[in-house]
């Protein structure tokens, strides 16, 4: 049974730095993608990548900013963001699919299992 776990958000003004986490189990070689949604807004994919390695794509309105990484000792999943804005505010999600070939889809629809989420709250 696939488990996340979400943790790491919080409040931080804008311009600073957080680091969510995702601690996994239950799978091996899969898509993992992280995701936001803000109040109002549809849930949107941003980053995306196979946990059994290759590179991560990322969504246009975070490149540069975010960084995911992976501790595969510990099957924890991170997501820095640094200089955030306002706009980050969001509710955070990891999620993983089935990895089926090429790359893995920004798509939500492709993601089956989801975390709780974290909150991230960006001030001015």
């Amino acid at each position: 049974q696939v488990q996340l776990v979400e943790s790491g958000g919080g409040s931080v003004q804008a311009g600073g730095s957080l680091r969510l986490s995702c601690t996994a189990s239950g799978f091996t070689d899969v898509c993992m993608g992280w995701f936001r949604q803000a109040p109002g807004k549809e849930r949107e994919a941003v980053a995306a990548f196979r946990t059994g390695g290759g590179s991560t794509r990322y969504a246009d309105s975070v490149k540069g900013r975010f960084t995911s990484s992976q501790d595969n000792a510990k099957s924890i999943f991170y997501l820095q963001i640094d200089t955030v804005k306002p706009e980050d505010t969001a509710m955070y999600y990891c999620a993983t699919g089935r990895y089926t070939g090429g790359y893995c889809y920004f798509n939500p629809v492709y993601y089956n299992y989801w975390g709780q989420g974290t909150q991230v709250t960006v001030s001015s």
